[in-house]
């Protein structure tokens, strides 16, 4: 029997990510799901209220986050980027419940890698070593 109420709210900690053609481990941290509609302002002549219509869609960049692993996909993707093959891939955020039961995904669309950080590496730390992924998105749905 489950902890939680159907009205409960979900913690940031549950979910997985998809991306198409390449298999990737759990992350740690997803940033930049996100959208903004431009605002067109104009006005008709003697009309003394400046009227507003929304202009083009925009989605940010979504930041990919986890501890570093053996596994080159996501800098084999990143590679191909630099050497001008860029490949673009469909993917899946998926919010998950207590159980790992899929309760929500954030779907995108025409994605490829612009960014890769890796580290920081310090000589007296004990943290994970983080690799780090950007990617660029042309639309995000809710499924």
């Amino acid at each position: 029997m489950p902890n939680r109420r159907q009205f409960d709210h979900l913690g940031n900690y549950n979910f997985n990510v998809e991306i198409e053609g390449v298999t990737v481990g759990a992350f740690a941290e997803v940033s930049g799901l996100n959208s903004e509609t431009e605002v067109v302002e104009y006005q008709d002549g003697a009309d003394l209220v400046l009227r507003k219509r929304p202009g083009r869609t925009k989605y940010a960049n979504i930041t990919l986050k986890r501890g570093y692993t053996h596994s080159d996909e996501l800098w084999n993707w990143r590679k191909a980027v630099v050497d001008g093959k860029i490949e673009r891939k469909a993917g899946s955020v998926i919010i998950l419940d207590d159980a790992g039961g899929e309760v929500g995904r954030f779907n995108f669309y025409e994605a490829w890698p612009c960014k890769w950080t890796f580290g920081p590496l310090i000589g007296e730390g004990n943290e994970t070593l983080v690799e780090e992924v950007e990617i660029v998105v042309e639309k995000v749905e809710r499924g």
